[in-house]
């Protein structure tokens, strides 16, 4: 496992090995720049001393009589000189190193070259004109010294960055130890978080600003995992319930039929209360295998447009029964059409309107209208009857939540019938809301126009 603190720590020395040896890269061009520049001015200002005592001279013979006038500008065994006549002749040599005599095209300003070879060196030199005659003056330097100063300081240079390095990769691995401090008494309490602790949160009075909307977006998770797992709390304990009801009925009259002889008819009613609990049953699986696939991260909608008028025609007609039963009515104003899958909007106002027959009351009107509502277009279903409680509003679309658990009957989605209409409508990208009060219910869905 890779350490972040590591990584830190390599790349703050790799960050200063770069920097320093940059630094040092440039103080050693630097220093050979500054060195080259003194020795050419050394041995500029030989050649010019020299050219002095020649233009005092009587001839090249007398200096040559007199080398302490000469000599003693060499003063180590690092320099050379020489004067040249147009023959290539040496009239006047110092020469301590096997350098041979140099043969230099002649110019009245001063030159200067490198030489190469056994012996690497520095030259320079000028012609000039004495009593008629042309002369040549070299001066010349042997860059052994300044070559062995520079290798030292090169690796003086070296050591002092592979030292830099190692300081500033231990200094890197402390502060990034430090500045991760935070990470880890993050770590530390996330990792106390598990499912009967889902009430704890990350955020703390301690954490630094960088980690203040970390610690918010993995607080929100967390809230939302709570809910979530609240939620899937009460579902397990809610379909426990809604099969335990049929079963228990399944159960109570079968033992009481087989508990003595029965005649076939009696059998027979048996077989008619069971088909009935079969059926919810049946109903309640359907149910939930729906919205098991609606909640598939794959889950897709086959849009089309859809008049709305003559669907909910087709609705109302075929719950005409039972609001006949119930002395009730449809009014139907609606207009337009809407994108959607034609099944699932069939199945969604469906249930709408038979939440609605079964809680309304006996003897009102139905209303079914649409409206195109801030870029949404709105299908309201409103039932004239009692008020919901406030205390049930927010849970009307749960699973199994029944705001009467009373009443149930033939029929019953068993408390899944709004829960799937609010998985219809997360599926074509809108909601499903309900507001509640003295006239009534009314419960509306939003599509994307």
């Amino acid at each position: 496992m890779r350490s972040l603190s590591l990584r830190l720590a390599l790349q703050f020395a790799l960050a200063g090995a770069v920097l320093t040896g940059a630094m040092g890269l440039y103080l050693y061009q630097a220093l050979a720049r500054e060195l080259a520049v003194r020795d050419d001015q050394a041995l500029a200002g030989r050649v010019e001393r020299m050219g002095a005592l020649i233009d005092d001279s009587a001839s090249i013979d007398a200096l040559q009589r007199r080398p302490q006038l000469y000599g003693n500008m060499m003063g180590n065994r690092d320099s050379m000189l020489w004067i040249v006549d147009d023959q290539g002749s040496a009239r006047i040599t110092v020469n301590p190193t096997p350098l041979a005599v140099p043969h230099l095209p002649g110019r009245a300003e001063i030159q200067f070259a490198d030489v190469d070879g056994a012996a690497p060196a520095r030259l320079a030199w000028r012609r000039l004109e004495h009593r008629g005659a042309g002369l040549t003056l070299v001066a010349g330097k042997l860059l052994a010294e300044r070559e062995q100063m520079m290798a030292s300081y090169r690796g003086k240079l070296l050591l002092a960055l592979a030292a830099s390095a190692l300081l500033m990769f231990a200094l890197g691995w402390q502060v990034s130890r430090q500045g991760l401090a935070p990470v880890r008494r993050l770590a530390a309490r996330a990792a106390a978080i598990d499912s009967r602790h889902l009430h704890l949160r990350l955020g703390g009075r301690e954490d630094v600003s960088e980690l203040a909307e970390l610690s918010a977006a993995l607080d929100g998770m967390l809230t939302r995992l709570e809910h979530g797992f609240a939620q899937l709390s009460r579902f397990s304990e809610d379909l426990a319930h809604e099969l335990r009801t049929p079963l228990n009925n399944l159960m109570g009259h079968t033992q009481q039929t087989l508990s003595r002889g029965r005649g076939v008819q009696e059998y027979e009613e048996l077989l008619a209360s069971n088909q009935e609990e079969y059926e919810r049953l049946a109903r309640m699986i359907d149910s939930m295998l729906f919205l098991a696939r609606n909640e598939q991260p794959d889950a897709a909608v086959r849009r089309s447009a859809v008049p709305l008028a003559p669907l909910l025609a087709q609705l109302c007609e075929y719950f005409e029964g039972m609001a006949e039963e119930r002395q009730m009515r449809f009014a139907i104003r609606v207009e337009g059409s809407v994108q959607a899958d034609p099944d699932l909007l069939r199945r969604a106002l469906a249930n709408l309107l038979a939440n609605a027959l079964r809680y309304g009351e006996a003897g009102s009107t139905v209303g079914i209208a649409s409206a195109a509502v801030d870029g949404m277009l709105e299908v309201s279903v409103h039932n004239p009857g009692p008020a919901i409680g406030a205390e049930h509003l927010p849970h009307l679309f749960e699973r199994f939540y029944r705001a009467d658990a009373s009443r149930s009957g033939q029929g019953d989605t068993g408390g899944l019938g709004l829960a799937i209409v609010q998985s219809i409508m997360q599926l074509h990208g809108g909601s499903a809301r309900v507001d509640s009060g003295v006239g009534g219910n009314r419960f509306t869905l939003r599509f994307p126009i």
